[in-house]
């Protein structure tokens, strides 16, 4: 073999040796571009399972807030349903207790009716006699209405007036200062602090007043 054979053969060796380095070199990069392509679908794999955990959370957070609503309003229903009925339980005991309290009344004016009854029946010419039994039954029904805090409206003559107790039923010619009561034509009635009937009244228009003042300066 020739010196110029070797240098060939010796050439094509080296450049298959750097063939199959080349070679390996590529295998080897391919193994390692395939590494990084598992890893990923290992994360989006795990992305997906935490995913899913999270929705399925979410899922039992409403179920739950649902079922807690449902039970409120339960809840809501019954106390407004206990609440409906206590007021009719109340409005029944407060007619109750209204009932009472005017059969009550009732009972003690027919005691009075009674009794003036009797005194108009009676068959007698002792007027004295009468009278005492009218005055006995005007009493009795005076304590009727006291114990039901009922008060006569009787303004004493001189008296301003008061619009919310008094009705003025006219002007009169009277001694009594100009625009005070004069007198009581029908006296009225307040129970506590409620009015129920206003005292019917006349006004001084002052003109007794002025007249006698004249005199006296005569």
């Amino acid at each position: 073999m020739s010196e110029d054979e070797g240098t060939n053969a010796s050439a094509r060796g080296i450049s298959s040796e750097e063939h199959s380095e080349d070679a390996d070199a590529a295998d080897v990069g391919a193994e390692e571009t395939d590494e990084p392509s598992a890893e990923s679908e290992t994360d989006a794999d795990s992305e997906a399972e935490t995913d899913e955990d999270e929705l399925e959370r979410l899922r039992a957070e409403l179920e739950d807030a649902e079922a807690e609503i449902e039970d409120l309003e339960s809840r809501l229903k019954r106390k407004q349903a206990d609440f409906q009925n206590y007021k009719k339980r109340a409005k029944k005991r407060q007619q109750q207790i209204k009932d009472r309290a005017t059969e009550d009344l009732v009972e003690r004016l027919v005691g009075v009716r009674d009794n003036l009854k009797r005194a108009l029946e009676e068959d007698s010419d002792d007027v004295e006699s009468l009278r005492e039994g009218v005055e006995m039954t005007l009493r009795e029904f005076d304590r009727v209405l006291e114990d039901e805090d009922v008060s006569e409206i009787d303004p004493e003559p001189g008296t301003e007036t008061d619009p919310q107790r008094h009705e003025v039923m006219m002007q009169v010619d009277s001694d009594e200062p100009e625009g005070t009561i004069a007198d009581v034509y029908t006296p009225g009635y307040e129970m506590g602090e409620k009015v129920i009937q206003n005292a019917q009244v006349t006004v001084s228009n002052g003109e007794l007043e002025d007249g006698e003042s004249d005199d006296a300066t005569e």
